[in-house]
């Protein structure tokens, strides 16, 4: 049996733990593993999160990995296309310096200093608009669902690749047509149809979709992408479930890779024959179709889009980062891989465009449909031109489905991480596992994707594309800059910034933040209610029916009804008499302050130092004996179940006084 002196020690130490836990509030009996100090149900959801990337480059890797994935590859090009070529780029780089690059600044600042996803971080700076982070959560759901129909399509071609004969280089398959055409066919003195087709357009729209003739025109389920795209989902789930301890490992290799290949690619594609009509096109703006609202709509959603912003994906990456973590850096960096990388893909797709162009005699505008599809017409095309064109083909398409890993896997982080910040209790109680709210994700968001892969299903992706994650983003932008910059204020950011970096944001930021952003987001949204034009598919030779259009409008108002759904819910249950004072209480921060020194973050939010602060705590007290311990089994050291022991409440001259521990 252990002698008194032991006893003595043992009590001493419990009345150490005691006093420690009375300070910071910590329950009494709390696990080791809870990392939170202040575990009150009004604070656990407010603390900064716990995990972080291991290291700076997973970081920068995951945000370009986004820049560079899908958002560049495949949209950049066909947004280009359908708006016109080069006008295209006069509201895209206008929007990128004005709202795009400072509202990646603003959202990573948000994320950083927060340590929460878009709608905790939202929730904390400016309740009232915590439903523009519900509606950004939304809007990634919805892509998720379409975006991995991508990785299908490009799983399809990547194990068609390994044929012999790639199926997408000549017109004497069973799914060809008349108009079929290929330049071989002038030696027999042949001319072009007036409405001739590229084999690889042939090959997309009559074997990989079997497409129908329209949206009221469902057909049939295409298996066969239906297995790809189960695949998709497995990769995706398999590569996410340990949050960002596993996806970051993979975007070592999915973020660089493409970079390679993508500037080999390009290289080959301007020396092609009729490669300066298409560089032409896009480089040369046709100024009457800046009056054209879709114009500045399609530049505002591509922009948001590649780079992530408004989507949620940029504040549940930075929600990971170290609090003093360069910001300024990281959104230079972001936003000039994203530019570089826009015009790389640019000149490649164009390029391509051109030749095919010059083959078919026809002019650039109209050589192929201004389809979501067009990468899987124009990127085969030019493989084919490549030599030893069947391992470019692999690689190319191994490219692709590693660039929409990336997309994908920033989409879904973003809406589990969004769930668990919401529900934290519920998750606990019911799912108990990361890898268990991963997979109700992906699972959702697959049977969701199911309607894009039936035989009319590229008519309901277009439709689904343009207005959730084209129309309602703009809106999204305006809430968001108008919450953080008005609201929560300009002066309250900046000073979050210069705690975290030592710096704060420039004139340039915060003049974009509180008046240039706003004005021109509002400007493009009133321009799209005046000159709005409904989507088409293929150049305008497929109209929807008025009622697609009323589907539409329900896949944006998803997202939209959020914001006043959500402030109307805050303004019901927020405490004052009058309307003004809730109205004032719903705009006020919510943001979470230490309880032990009063900071948003301190070494008191780390586990790792949590422990080190109570090993110096409890070091004079613990020091004398721990033979008890050794005979008993246990290890030497802090034990957090001595606090549950039932300590005797410690008598006044051994309990410090602290303002918050309250009258002891």
């Amino acid at each position: 049996m252990p002698n008194r002196q032991d006893y003595d020690v043992q009590s001493q130490s419990e009345q150490s733990v005691f006093r420690f836990n009375r300070v910071a509030k910590v329950p009494l009996g709390i696990d080791d593993d809870d990392s939170y100090l202040d575990m009150s149900d009004e604070a656990a959801h407010l603390k900064p999160r716990q995990q972080h990337w291991a290291n700076k480059m997973q970081f920068v890797l995951a945000c370009i990995g986004y820049s560079v994935g899908l958002g560049n590859v495949w949209r950049f090009p066909y947004m280009c296309y359908k708006s016109g070529g080069g006008v295209f780029l006069v509201p895209y780089c206008i929007i990128l310096f004005i709202c795009s690059i400072p509202l990646l600044f603003m959202e990573l600042s948000v994320g950083q200093y927060t340590g929460r996803g878009p709608i905790g971080a939202l929730g904390q700076l400016c309740p009232l608009f915590k439903g523009a982070g519900l509606a950004s959560v939304v809007v990634s759901f919805l892509m998720s669902t379409y975006y991995s129909v991508i990785i299908g399509y490009s799983i399809y071609y990547f194990f068609t690749s390994f044929k012999t004969e790639m199926p997408w280089i000549d017109c004497n398959n069973r799914w060809n047509t008349p108009d079929c055409w290929v330049p071989q066919r002038r030696e027999n003195n042949s001319t072009a149809p007036d409405t001739s087709r590229t084999p690889s357009e042939e090959f997309f729209e009559n074997k990989v979709l079997q497409i129908s003739g329209g949206l009221e025109y469902p057909g049939m389920m295409r298996w066969e992408l239906f297995a790809c795209l189960i695949c998709a989902w497995l990769m995706v789930y398999f590569a996410t479930w340990k949050s960002i301890k596993s996806s970051a490992k993979v975007r070592y290799f999915t973020a660089t890779f493409p970079f390679v290949l993508i500037i080999i690619l390009m290289g080959r594609a301007v020396t092609l024959d009729g490669a300066a009509e298409g560089l032409r096109f896009f480089f040369r703006p046709k100024w009457s179709e800046l009056k054209n609202a879709n114009v500045w709509i399609n530049a505002a959603s591509q922009n948001f889009n590649s780079l992530g912003i408004t989507f949620g994906s940029m504040i549940s990456f930075a929600s990971y980062n170290k609090y003093n973590n360069n910001i300024l850096r990281d959104t230079v960096a972001v936003s000039a891989v994203n530019m570089i990388t826009s015009l790389l893909v640019g000149i490649f797709a164009f390029s391509t465009l051109g030749n095919l162009a010059l083959e078919q005699n026809t002019n650039v505008r109209d050589v192929i449909g201004d389809g979501p599809g067009m990468i899987f017409v124009v990127y085969p095309q030019a493989m084919a031109k490549m030599p030893y064109a069947q391992l470019w083909a692999v690689m190319f398409f191994f490219m692709l489905l590693c660039l929409g890993l990336n997309s994908q896997f920033a989409i879904v982080e973003v809406v589990v991480t969004s769930i668990q910040d919401g529900f934290p209790r519920w998750i606990k109680r019911h799912l108990g596992y990361h890898e268990i709210v991963v997979l109700f994700v992906c699972v959702i968001s697959c049977l969701f994707g199911m309607p894009n892969i039936i035989q009319g299903g590229i008519y309901y992706f277009q439709l689904m594309d343009h207005y959730a994650a084209s129309v309602t983003i703009m809106f999204l932008a305006f809430c968001q800059m108008i919450a953080i910059a008005w609201f929560y204020g300009t002066g309250r950011l900046s000073k979050n910034v210069k705690q975290m970096t030592g710096k704060a944001p420039s004139l340039y930021l915060k003049s974009c933040w509180l008046v240039l952003g706003p004005c021109l987001l509002f400007a493009i949204w009133v321009l799209s209610l005046i000159n709005y034009h409904e989507p088409t598919y293929h150049n305008g030779r497929y109209t929807y029916p008025d009622w697609a259009y009323g589907i539409g409008w329900m896949f944006a108002s998803f997202s939209l009804i959020c914001i006043p759904g959500y402030a109307l819910i805050n303004f019901l249950r927020a405490s004052g008499d009058t309307f003004w004072e809730r109205i004032r209480n719903t705009l006020r921060p919510n943001i979470y302050e230490c309880k032990i020194c009063g900071e948003h973050h301190c070494e008191h939010d780390f586990p790792e130092q949590e422990q080190f602060m109570l090993a110096q705590e409890l070091a004079t007290v613990y020091k004398p004996t721990t033979s008890h311990l050794l005979h008993l089994g246990q290890k030497p050291g802090y034990n957090a179940m001595h606090a549950s022991a039932g300590p005797a409440e410690p008598s006044y001259h051994q309990t410090k006084h602290h303002p918050d521990a309250g009258d002891q």
